[in-house]
Parts: C-alpha cells; sequence; structure tokens
C-alpha cells in the first residue's frame, strides 16, 4: 500500500468509475505517476481493467485495484461505494467519469434511451456521491465529475445526452453547497476531445474542432491534468466546471 511522503496528492485514494479504458485510463495513469491510489471501476471491460491495474502495480507495488458493478442498478451502489473504500481500507475523491454517449433525435426516443443516458451521466453520480459522502466527509475529500461542454451547448441529435450533462453540471454546483465545507466537488466540461468508437456516433467532430479557438483537437492527458489539480492543487475551488475545450465555447 503506497505511503504518502507528505508531497500533496501523494497517497490519496482515488475511485475512477469507468476507468478501465479510453479517458478514465488516462486520468488513472496520471493520477497515479503523482503517486495517488487508484481503484479502477469497470463493468464489462475487464480485460482492459485488469491489463491497466497489473500495469500500474508493476510500477508500484499495491497501489491500484479493481471494483466491478452496473452503475444503472442504484441498489447496489452503496454496495459499491463500501467495495472501493475496502481496497484501501479509505477513500479521498470520487471521479464519476464513466457515461454512455448516442444519438437520440427527436422522434426515435424511447425511455429506455432516457433511462440509460439520465441513469448513467447524472443518476449514477448523484447516488454513488451520496453513497460515499460520509467516507469523504470524514477523509476532507473532494468529488471531480466529467461534464461535457454540451451541458450548455446542445449538440444537435443527442437532446437526451445534453440534458443529462446539463443535468450534471448542476448537481455538481448542488453537491458543492450541500457537501461543504468538508468535500469540495467541481467538474471537468471536455469539448473535441476524444471521439466515440461506435459508428452511430456521427456527430460532426471536425466541424466541432473547427469552431474551436485553438482549431485543433485536445488530448485526453489534458482532462488527467486538470483532474490533478482539481484534486492536489485547488484547495479553494469548489462548485466550478473548468470547460476543457480548446475555447469552443467562446466560440459560435
Amino acid at each position: 500500500m503506497n505511503q504518502s511522503n507528505g508531497q500533496p496528492g501523494e497517497g490519496k485514494r482515488v475511485l475512477i468509475t469507468g476507468a478501465a479504458r479510453r479517458v478514465g485510463a488516462e486520468i488513472a495513469r496520471h493520477l497515479h505517476a503523482s503517486g495517488m491510489d487508484i481503484v479502477i471501476h469497470h463493468r464489462t471491460s475487464r480485460g482492459e481493467a485488469e491489463a491497466l491495474a497489473e500495469s500500474l502495480n508493476a510500477s508500484r507495488p499495491d497501489s491500484a485495484g479493481l471494483v466491478s458493478g452496473d452503475l444503472l442498478d442504484v441498489p447496489s451502489l452503496p454496495r459499491l461505494a463500501e467495495a472501493a473504500r475496502a481496497v484501501f481500507g479509505t477513500l479521498d475523491v470520487l471521479i464519476n467519469n464513466a457515461s454512455t454517449f448516442y444519438p437520440t433525435p427527436v422522434g426515435k426516443i424511447t425511455e429506455e434511451h432516457w433511462n440509460d443516458l439520465m441513469g448513467s451521466n447524472l443518476k449514477a453520480p448523484l447516488f454513488l456521491s451520496q453513497a460515499l459522502a460520509p467516507e469523504l466527509s470524514a477523509r476532507g475529500g473532494c468529488i471531480v465529475n466529467i461534464v461535457d461542454i454540451h451541458a450548455i451547448r446542445p449538440l444537435k441529435g443527442y437532446p437526451v445526452y445534453s440534458v443529462a450533462k446539463a443535468g450534471l453540471w448542476m448537481l455538481t454546483q448542488s453537491l458543492a453547497r450541500e457537501l461543504g465545507p468538508r468535500v469540495r466537488v467541481n467538474g471537468i466540461a471536455p469539448g473535441a476531445i476524444l471521439w466515440p468508437e461506435a459508428e452511430e456516433n456521427s456527430a460532426p467532430h471536425q466541424e466541432m474542432i473547427e469552431r474551436t479557438a485553438l482549431k485543433r483537437e485536445g488530448s485526453p492527458e489534458a482532462i488527467a491534468r486538470t483532474a490533478l489539480f482539481l484534486i492536489r492543487d485547488a484547495d479553494y475551488i469548489t462548485g466550478q466546471i473548468i470547460p476543457v475545450d480548446g475555447g469552443r465555447t467562446v466560440g459560435q
């Protein structure tokens, strides 16, 4: 088990949902490199989660562990929270990263779409945060929610996803009020960073890049660095959502 040498961030224990792949995995690697211990949550990507944990533990023994669970199964979330806490005995940080993303054009929206997108992007972060609130409060910890710039600039063809992320934006601010002063709650709103792999996601990625001030795609590392800042260096920041979008939100 990692022991802190007193440097900011070292020794913190972090649960990251949906951490087996893509942005979640990059956040895990970056925070781990800063000295934090990582609990990797996954649902179906067990092989990738195990490979990531093995890699992290190879560089620092007993510094990464796994928990699995369906975040849409709300009654199971307290058990998931306890399993995550039990990996290292404590938890200091929750990163609500897991998300579903796919188009729901008006006229074709179903209740299943609503329950899935609202569940993963809004309901699960609320109930998992609630389950871990006593532990985070006792530890003076923090929550980081991965939001989206489409919470404030809706993406055409994706109304349910956009509404869910708008709810997560407000949940971030609400939880900052509810859980302060012991727990800080902030969010990160990525822009054109890592486009989803599913073929059904046909939103114009290149067009989004052209609308940024920087005229280029961002990297998962940019999200990971912002998460590290919010955890380690932002002790007087709460209730804020930081767009990491290359200036997309200042454009048309």
